[in-house]
């Protein structure tokens, strides 16, 4: 039998060999991060010291903007890193991590949206029950549910993809530990393994649209029924912000599981990854602060007081 060598570090390739390219995608990439970095923490700083927006909704929103700028910060430094010192090594360890704290955050975020659509489900069609329904303390039993079922699915697709050693390859033409790119150099038991699991996850990932798109089927009917202009507004303006986010998100998780995996790093494996990567996080404190006249308020009053501070 022939002797395997069992691989215990990954490389990761950059699409050029040109180091002036790779430092500029490293600073580019440094831009995004604080972009990204800036938002998502102001939004999260602007929801708990806001007392107008201690409702279940903008708890949601606090929840989804943690999760972004969770799931951004999982690789985008090692790449920033990695192109400026040009450092391509990636241990086994740190790659399970990275996949671990990918799929954590990415499920996560889908049950939130999920979750937040059912939220605005009540608000609009129930509004008399509304508080009787979401309560706070439901709010933080189903943050603790969500958060753990992320956790469990994690931890059941991490330890799927790296239960048996590595074998064929070290080499990951992309600039993080991308599942698609593992997967290929992974032995075909594995690969087995995973597309098994990943048809389960599917499965509830289906179930989990049926509620959200049937939440916004009934928003909309309830919507196009009322009678006030400006109630209809206010209704579409929580409503659209986390629309838009998921779109942005399907887009990005359809981009993730469908993108090519090529054999050599190239400028469209870069650019697909990423849009799902990287966009995300990055714009969806935008749709917030832009959409939504709570949260606009909320930051100019803060502006405001940080402003008249000697």
């Amino acid at each position: 039998m022939d002797n395997l060598t069992i691989i215990t570090e990954f490389l990761l390739m950059d699409f050029t060999s040109s180091r002036e390219l790779q430092v500029l995608q490293g600073l580019f990439f440094l831009v995004i991060y604080l972009g990204a970095m800036a938002g998502n923490l102001l939004t999260v700083t602007v929801i708990v010291t806001d007392t107008h927006l201690h409702s279940p909704m903008y708890f949601f929103i606090g929840n989804l903007s943690l999760l972004d700028f969770c799931y951004i910060s999982v690789t985008t430094p090692k790449s920033i890193v990695s192109s400026l010192m040009d450092s391509k090594l990636i241990s086994l360890k740190e790659c399970v991590t990275q996949t671990f704290l990918l799929i954590l955050f990415g499920c996560t975020e889908f049950f939130f949206l999920v979750v937040m659509s059912y939220d605005r489900y009540v608000a609009i069609c129930r509004p008399l029950h509304y508080w009787l329904i979401i309560t706070p303390r439901l709010c933080i039993r189903i943050s603790g549910v969500l958060w753990a079922s992320g956790l469990l699915c994690s931890a059941i697709h991490t330890g799927t993809i790296f239960r048996l050693p590595f074998t064929k390859s070290n080499v990951i033409h992309q600039f993080f530990c991308g599942i698609p790119q593992i997967l290929s150099i992974s032995s075909q038991s594995v690969q087995f393994s995973e597309t098994v699991a990943l048809a389960v996850n599917a499965c509830i990932a289906l179930l989990c649209c049926v509620i959200l798109f049937t939440s916004y089927v009934n928003i909309f009917s309830t919507v196009l029924q009322m009678q006030s202009v400006e109630a209809r507004k206010k209704a579409l303006s929580t409503c659209s912000p986390q629309i838009a986010t998921f779109i942005l998100f399907v887009i990005s998780a359809l981009f993730a599981c469908l993108g090519p995996i090529s054999n050599t790093s190239t400028i469209q494996s870069l650019l697909t990854a990423m849009f799902y990567s990287m966009v995300p996080p990055f714009v969806n404190p935008i749709i917030f602060s832009l959409k939504n006249r709570e949260i606009k308020s909320a930051l100019s009053r803060m502006f405001n007081r940080s402003s008249k501070v000697p």
